[in-house]
């Protein structure tokens, strides 16, 4: 049977979940990024708030997720050579996990950050030989065992 899950038996507590990811690029995109020359806007500005926005609305884009009252996320964005890392952590005081918005928060920052920077990623035949994302995955998932 296709359903939700039942989560009513179980006890608010305390999740937390981190997911991290990454988006490789060329460096004429790093640049960029990094000196604001993107005419979209500011590249990790708008990525930050769509991946808010994206633990916000997990539900509404997976199907089987129960809507949670998340309490926090927030978004880190580092550099690795060429690489743009994305890690965010959620938190919740609920009956269910939080690392499915965890992950559709970072799927969704990378993939704001690729629009973004894609004109410049393009090659002559309008391909992305540079760009891909990958590594998207949960670090850290926390229980608390009491009760609130």
């Amino acid at each position: 049977m296709d359903a939700i899950v039942s989560i009513g038996h179980k006890p608010i507590v305390e999740r937390v979940a981190v997911a991290t990811g990454r988006l490789s690029m060329s460096l004429e995109s790093k640049t960029a990024i990094i000196n604001k020359q993107i005419q979209k806007g500011d590249v990790l500005e708008a990525s930050t708030v769509a991946a808010i926005q994206a633990a916000k609305e997990t539900p509404r884009a997976i199907p089987h997720c129960h809507p949670i009252p998340l309490e926090s996320c927030s978004v880190e964005w580092t550099w690795d050579e060429n690489e743009l890392i994305c890690t965010v952590a959620v938190s919740a005081h609920w009956k269910t996990g939080v690392e499915m918005e965890a992950l559709h928060s970072v799927s969704v920052g990378l993939l704001c950050v690729l629009d973004m920077v894609k004109s410049i990623e393009k090659d002559e035949q309008g391909q992305y030989p540079k760009t891909q994302i990958h590594g998207i995955r949960v670090v850290e998932k926390k229980k608390s065992n009491g009760h609130v």
